[in-house]
């Protein structure tokens, strides 16, 4: 088992940027590949970013691709999500994620590890 616990979120004007962290605690972080999922008042949790085992492998929903960028530190027991060029529809409570199985996923259900959240919020 993996406890997640994300830091890093704020209140930031747009066009501004934030970096989450997620320290992962328990079994060894690097036989999971990890996500970052989203969720708006009255929406669905949505798909943000996810990322191998070895960090070699990245893939981005359309909405944040080319202003987002995952990262991890299987030293460090550390997951990140670089955010740049922020914008009022990135507002959100941001999670991270773990599954047990060394390939990246777009899916929630297929996570077995959640975070408790961080709110972002991105003022226009």
């Amino acid at each position: 088992q993996v406890q997640l616990v994300e830091s890093g979120g704020g209140l930031v004007q747009a066009g501004g940027s934030l970096r989450l962290s997620c320290a992962a605690s328990g079994r060894t972080f690097s036989r999971y590949a990890t996500g970052w999922f989203r969720q708006s008042p009255g929406k669905e949790r949505e798909f943000v970013a996810t990322i191998n085992w070895s960090g070699g492998s990245t893939d981005y929903a359309d909405s944040v691709k080319g202003r987002f960028t995952i990262s991890r530190d299987n030293v460090k027991n550390m997951l990140y999500l670089r955010m740049n060029s922020l914008k009022p529809e990135d507002t959100a409570v941001y999670y991270c994620a773990a599954r047990d199985d060394y390939s990246e996923s777009y899916y929630a259900y297929e996570y077995d590890y959640w975070g408790q959240g961080t709110q972002v919020t991105v003022s226009s």
